[in-house]
């Protein structure tokens, strides 16, 4: 009689069901109802111990492959007696005639969930305790049980057991199930090693071959945050997805009302949140519109921040984003609420400034802090990725003074922050500011010119006296030349070009301060 003839006989079983898991959540259930419909439960360690004491008939995988348990458990199931079952495609007449051969009763069901890997590394654990949570087995399982989906039932996770289970009540699961399956394990695994090589890697000097922040190959894990309204359009669909364990966009974040984010919403909010944390804790507001902020300010109280934003461009403001890096209260949310808003970002609400904006339910409140900033950039594009450092944070080492005229220091802190905001305006920006706030702004123009006139025409009289931030070297002395002739004091950039001889020269005619930084500041 063949292992699965007396098996059969021992057990009542039909079916074989090899069950190892880490997450245990749900397990004794979903174990307890394929041994009622006729799986025999093979299993390892701690998850066959927990079957057994649940009263659940279990099968060691010891007894299978007549080896022990060896190394401590890292050795369980890497076994012909295993692996063999879990790859026979039952479709394949010589496949079947070998496990005749061999004895070896095929497996229908494989239930593997990985070792808590980054959970651990999450917890500050040692280089040790680490590795011993890298799960060689069980990826080993899931990817053969996965490749041989037409014979087998791969569940990779918890989630998967109800729907498993109600496919089995009509006597198998569909091809179709098995297909989705065996991709969920795949891409299991692939987050698993991804997991793995960005911890491993994490100790490697950039530049070194394979290591560092540009590697030779790049393996990145994704996972879906949030289903999102609707796309950059309402006929598209759209999600959001964290990189691994990594904090993002939404770590930390609480939504406090509204209806659903958009594809939109969360692009505007994060570029809110990355130009909210050049000004650290000094009180900041800015708005955001169509990922370009069209005010921004800094002020001793945020009400007075928020206005000189609100002020820098009123019109573009309306169905914008409004990030505040402080608390707000119930009178500066009566004041916002007057303005149309998709979103509002702020450090707290008070329950005042709840209870203003409860009477507008569709606009979305976030409860958010500082957002963490991350060590690359990466940029989709057909069929690929751009990664680069992440762009530096500006605090005026290594600035110079190139004209005649020297900044004064209200000056100087004014081209300042014209230059944070510069940094967070799409290509080619042009970026006016006084008294700490932002009065024009011309954003994505092919031409530098172009961009120093719309920053121009929003700012009117107030561009008299203020200060011009561009995101790169003026390439000829014209755009100087537009900014001078409207009334700007000062100019921040970064130098470079060939013609930086006759830009200054425009500069010291006109009687403007220019100050070079050294670096630029492109926003594509």
């Amino acid at each position: 009689m063949s292992e699965r003839g007396e098996t059969a006989g021992k057990t009542g079983a039909s079916r074989r069901a090899l069950i190892a898991v880490s997450d245990k959540t749900g397990v004794v259930g979903f174990a307890r109802i394929l041994s009622e419909v006729g799986f025999e439960i093979v299993s390892t360690g701690g998850t066959g111990k927990a079957l057994e004491e649940a009263g659940i008939p279990v099968t060691k995988v010891a007894d299978v492959t007549g080896s022990p348990e060896m190394l401590g458990g890292r050795v369980k199931t890497l076994h012909p007696r295993v692996h063999g079952a879990i790859l026979a495609d039952r479709r394949d007449p010589e496949h079947v005639r070998q496990l005749e051969e061999h004895e070896i009763v095929p497996v229908d069901l494989v239930c593997i969930n990985l070792y808590p890997f980054e959970k651990t590394v999450a917890g500050g654990a040692s280089e040790d305790e680490a590795i011993e949570n890298i799960d060689v087995g069980g990826p080993a399982m899931l990817r053969a049980a996965a490749k041989n989906f037409h014979s087998v039932t791969v569940v990779p996770g918890p989630e998967h057991y109800e729907g498993v289970l109600r496919e089995l009540e009509d006597g198998e699961v569909s091809l179709e199930t098995r297909r989705r399956l065996a991709l969920e394990a795949f891409r299991k695994t692939a987050a698993y090693d991804a997991a793995i090589s960005a911890w491993m890697a994490e100790g490697e000097p950039d530049g070194e071959p394979d290591g560092g922040l540009l590697p030779d190959s790049l393996s990145l894990r994704y996972e879906k945050r949030l289903d999102l309204r609707y796309g950059e359009n309402p006929h598209q669909r759209a999600a959001y997805y964290s990189q691994g364990g990594a904090q993002h966009l939404l770590s930390g974040v609480r939504k406090l009302q509204g209806k659903d984010l958009s594809f939109n919403n969360l692009y505007d909010v994060d570029a809110a949140r990355k130009l909210l944390a050049e000004f650290g804790d000094e009180p900041a507001a800015v708005i955001i519109k169509h990922a370009n902020p069209c005010g921004a300010a800094v002020d001793r109280r945020l009400a007075g921040a928020y206005r000189k934003a609100l002020d820098s461009d009123p019109v573009s403001a309306f169905g914008g984003i409004v990030a505040l890096n402080g608390e707000l209260d119930g009178e500066l949310a009566a004041e916002i609420a007057e303005v149309f808003t998709e979103v509002l970002v702020a450090r707290s609400f008070t329950p005042e400034a709840r209870e203003v904006f409860g009477a507008k339910p569709n606009a979305v409140l976030l409860e958010a802090g500082d957002l963490p900033r991350p060590d690359a950039v990466q940029k989709p594009v057909t069929g690929g990725l751009l990664v680069q450092d992440a762009d530096v944070t500006e605090d005026a080492s290594g600035y110079r003074t190139v004209t005649q005229k020297e900044p004064t220091d209200d000056l100087m802190r004014d081209l300042l922050f014209a230059w944070r905001v510069a940094k967070h305006v799409k290509s080619n920006a042009i970026v006016l500011a006084k008294e700490g706030a932002t009065v024009g702004v011309g954003a994505g123009q092919m031409s530098r010119v172009d961009s120093s006139e719309i920053a121009i025409k929003k700012a009117g009289e107030r561009v008299r006296g203020a200060v011009a931030a561009s995101d790169a070297f003026f390439p000829f002395a014209d755009g100087v030349e537009v900014l001078a002739e409207a009334g700007v004091a000062a100019v921040i950039e970064p130098g470079g070009s060939r013609r930086d001889d006759e830009v200054i020269a425009a500069a010291d005619r006109a009687g403007v301060a220019m100050v070079f930084t050294g670096r630029r500041h492109f926003l594509h």
